[in-house]
């Protein structure tokens, strides 16, 4: 394979965000902070990407240093990915994007859209009572914050 590093661009914020870049990265990156993963926990962590997204996803971050891929040679083979000390350095990065995006979302009235990302869990949308989904569908913007504080309770 050709070295990654001739396609990085020489602007730093530029080529941070080529490292970053894709939908799931960020994703596969934030899971990966709490420890090694196998390739089955991360599709479970990240449902929506297809078996073959994830794997290219996973390689481009290892060409790029941001994480470790390990096998064990055993029977059945096991493959363990890794952030490196490089991927670990982006944890508080993804964290204030992940601040970022609730900040957004409340701006534009859409905090109950949102799916609470928890590492090393699967994300989940959060439950809401059948009342609450029926008010909020007639509600104003007002409404709406008071019936999304009713669901905090």
């Amino acid at each position: 394979m050709a070295n990654p590093m001739k396609r990085l661009p020489l602007l730093p914020a530029e080529r941070a965000l080529k490292v970053i870049a894709g939908r799931w990265k960020a994703v596969i990156l934030y899971h990966l902070f709490d420890g090694p993963k196998r390739l089955s926990a991360l599709k479970r962590l990240a449902p929506s990407v297809s078996q073959k997204v994830l794997i290219q996803q996973l390689r481009e971050m290892e060409e790029h240093g941001l994480i470790h891929r390990e096998i064990f040679r055993q029977v059945p083979p096991r493959v363990d990915y890794s952030a490196t000390p490089l991927g670990l350095s982006l944890e508080p990065v993804i964290m204030s994007l992940c601040e970022w995006g609730r900040r957004h979302a409340a701006e534009l009235d859409e905090q109950d859209r949102l799916i609470e990302c928890v590492r090393g869990r699967p994300p989940v949308k959060p439950r809401a009572e059948p009342l609450h989904d029926a008010l909020y569908a007639v509600a104003g913007a007002t409404e709406r914050r008071r019936i999304a504080s009713i669901r905090a309770d």
